[in-house]
């Protein structure tokens, strides 16, 4: 009877023998017959419970080391043009093995994110583990889903399935035996789907990470970060140019040391890329200084760093954390314009006459030291009167200066008229345990409104700037709402008793005048409300199409380069046209300005969807121990399947579904956004003041479901409802205002036809 091999002998053998690791191998080996086949199994097992095995079928290879076929993605090129890639199977404790994707001049061109089948050579004494050779290509990244997992009745190893987390889909996925990745039911798990999804039985997914219990509070934003795709770790090569920075020097720069600049930001602000000084005239005008954070002298064009920065396209903030578009050595350090430090910056200085107007500028590259990092309420405090120890000795060179400046600032806005909507912010406290602790809406100061024109007036000094210097940029456009959206917020107007003018092309100032007729009335969230659904998203293009919401002919982003890649392009152009090194534009930048515009366009909307996402189910968990709870609120979007309310307390949004309003059919009007009733007329229209009553708070998706119990003050009419109320309703202004809505588009359909 052969001796059953040792642990360590075992594990040598896998190593050695990469293709010839089945069981019956391992036992032919060491030759292993009869019963101690089942000891054999035993050990296997052991060995594969501990993490020191993997078995892929039926087959056992060492969990640090990868199998010579496998699957993997390949990544963007380094800042050398080497294509790397990582191995979609990885189970190590240790470092994810190098590989680099070593091509013959006969294979077909890959794209970074493709995924292959390659047969892997180890490398000794390489800067990499692994050399792959393509055998066929595999395709792109699969669709992705972040959910529950649910195991099978036999167990993990029987498969599952995933619940996914997203309120937009409802079907579970299939998890097989063979994919369910060491997942064990209850976990929140990442997946990919496996194959075309067919017409019947449920799509069929492969789990590719384990993101951990999903009732953990700081899973919120987690969740967010896979279910978008933003990137959140940085590559190697981007970590090690970021550590091998230093602090920039005074060579080839202006010192603006002496100028009194200041900080005014969030008092939980994590970076700090704006500075301002302003200096007041005798005939009442002044000079303001806008330094911003130099990111392009530490980022370089091509470089590691540049290239996942434009990856991601912008930093994205949580209540939580932040996932940000630098390393924070860079973001939080060496571009942040801390208090008492020298840092990097490029500064624009603007002349104001008496009235507001920018009568010139010019731009700096140089060295400042902040004199103070302030909160906002900080500021306006000292503005207000009532400075403290720190603002104190800046009133009269910094405080009082910058509040003239925004002074002249403001009138010159009165006179502009950029789009007046109220849009609250809200603000989510946490526990230190990352539990909700309070929802608020952000209070808006003075110091907010300063900082926001100051921001303004430099962007449209370096859109005018490098259109001067004849340099390429990218604009921030916002183009004028369509018609289409434009009649119909005309005929809201209207059938409100309101007027928007007509015939003449479209100003601002127009729509301003509409928001101040509503303001106060009982339609003014409505007015607001689609006065935003009629506006254009804004986007950015090499091609300027002007700001329609500023009231801007040409605007750039300039001011938010530690946080926004666009910006790090303006920084770049502004340094090409001035010739202030060698650190401006390349001619790759260029070539590829159009696909960035795209590209950072859409990142933008990534993130901003995440972030929604993330407060939403902030807000679910929240309310989560107030179901049953009656809430104010209004209607805020109607659909076939129900309307959506926005509650006054928290600016949360719910679902009122068509069974939780009544029991009548409900005839849904896309054109006037109205539900109505076909036995009572019971008519649901945005802007409408509602009682709801939470009967369901899920934090897992965000969604809240709610229960009607009143409509503009008074209970449902009889049959709607469940019999709430007694009676008809009494005709109401909604009513003939609805009605009106509807007799226009009439009107404007028979305009057309003819």
């Amino acid at each position: 009877m052969a001796q059953l091999p040792s642990r360590q002998e075992i594990l040598d053998w896998v190593s050695a023998h990469p293709d010839a690791t089945a069981k019956r191998d391992i036992a032919k080996a060491f030759g292993i017959k009869g019963a101690e086949r089942i000891e054999l199994k035993r050990l296997l097992k052991e060995l594969e419970s501990e993490g020191l095995l993997e078995r892929r079928r039926r087959h056992y290879h060492d969990a640090e080391r990868l199998p010579p076929v496998t699957v993997l993605q390949l990544l963007p090129p380094d800042r050398d043009g080497d294509i790397f890639a990582k191995p979609l199977e990885w189970q190590g404790e240790g470092p994810m093995p190098r590989i680099l994707y070593a091509a013959l001049k006969s294979d077909p061109a890959v794209a970074p994110g493709e995924r292959i089948l390659a047969r892997l050579i180890e490398t000794r004494g390489e800067d990499h583990d692994y050399q792959a050779r393509l055998i066929r290509r595999i395709g792109t990244v699969q669709h992705r889903i972040v959910g529950i997992f649910r195991a099978a009745a036999g167990g993990s190893e029987a498969g599952g399935r995933i619940l996914p987390i997203d309120k937009g889909q409802d079907k579970e996925w299939q998890v097989r035996p063979g994919d369910v990745h060491g997942a064990k039911s209850g976990e929140l798990v990442e997946a990919e789907q496996v194959g075309p999804r067919g017409r019947i039985g449920l799509p069929v997914a492969r789990i590719v990470e384990r993101l951990g219990d999903p009732s953990a509070p700081r899973a919120v934003s987690l969740i967010a970060i896979h279910q978008h795709g933003i990137p959140d770790d940085f590559p190697d090569e981007a970590i090690a140019e970021a550590d091998a920075a230093r602090p920039a020097t005074m060579k080839g720069r202006e010192d603006l040391r002496p100028l009194p600049f200041i900080t005014i930001d969030p008092s939980d602000a994590r970076d700090r890329d704006d500075a301002v000084a302003a200096e007041t005239h005798e005939d009442g005008g002044a000079t303001v200084w806008v330094a911003i954070a130099d990111v392009a002298h530490y980022v370089r064009p091509g470089s590691a760093l540049d290239r996942e920065a434009r990856n991601r396209g912008n930093s994205t903030y949580f209540p939580d954390r932040v996932v940000p578009m630098l390393p924070d050595i860079l973001s939080s350090d060496l571009c942040s314009l801390h208090q008492g430090v020298d840092r990097p910056v490029i500064a624009v200085r603007m002349r104001l006459d008496a009235q507001g107007n920018k009568t010139g500028h010019s731009f700096h590259r140089g060295m400042i030291r902040s004199a103070a990092s302030l909160a906002y309420e900080q500021a306006q405090a000292a503005a207000d009167g009532s400075p403290d120890d720190q603002t104190a000795p800046l009133l009269d060179a910094v405080i009082h200066p910058l509040w003239h400046a925004y002074g002249l600032l403001k009138a010159a806005r009165q006179r502009r008229q950029p789009l007046e909507l109220d849009l609250p912010e809200r603000r989510i406290e946490l526990t230190p345990d990352g539990r909700v602790k309070s929802v608020n809406f952000r209070e808006r100061y003075d110091a907010h409104r300063l900082i926001e024109e100051f921001m303004v007036l430099a962007n449209v000094a370096a859109a005018e700037e490098l259109e001067r210097l004849r340099r390429p940029l990218l604009y921030r456009v916002h183009e004028e709402p369509t018609v289409e959206k434009l009649d119909a917020l005309r005929e809201v107007a209207e059938a409100s008793g309101f007027t928007l003018a007509k015939g003449q092309v479209l100003q601002t100032r127009h729509l301003n005048r509409l928001l101040e007729q509503a303001e106060g009335s009982e339609f003014d969230e409505l007015i607001n409300m689609t006065a935003l659904r009629s506006m254009q998203q804004a986007y950015y293009n090499p091609e300027n199409f002007g700001h329609f919401g500023l009231a801007l002919r040409s605007y750039a982003h300039f001011t938010s380069p530690i946080r926004r890649y666009s910006d790090l392009i303006v920084h770049r152009a502004l340094i090409m046209g001035h010739g202030w090194g060698d650190d401006g534009l390349s001619a790759q930048d260029i070539e590829t300005l159009s696909e960035t515009a795209q590209h950072i366009s859409e990142t933008e909307r990534r993130s901003m969807a995440a972030e929604r996402d993330t407060t939403d189910r902030y807000l679910a968990a929240y309310l989560a121990d107030r179901v049953g709870a009656e809430f104010t609120g209004r209607i805020s979007g109607v659909q076939r399947f129900g309307a959506f309310v926005r509650l006054d307390e928290t600016g949360a949004d719910g679902l009122l579904p068509i069974r939780e309003i009544g029991r009548e059919y409900f005839h849904y009007d896309p054109e006037a956004q109205v539900l109505m009733g076909s036995e009572t007329g019971l008519e649901i229209g945005i802007g409408q003041r509602v009682t709801v009553r939470l009967t369901e708070a899920v934090p897992l998706t965000g969604g809240l479901m709610l229960e009607l119990l009143e409509l503009e003050g008074r209970p449902l009419p009889q049959g709607s409802g469940g019999g709430r109320g007694k009676g008809p309703m009494r005709k109401r202004a909604t009513q003939a205002r609805l009605a009106e809505i509807k007799r226009a588009q009439k009107r404007r359909r028979v305009r057309r036809q003819g």
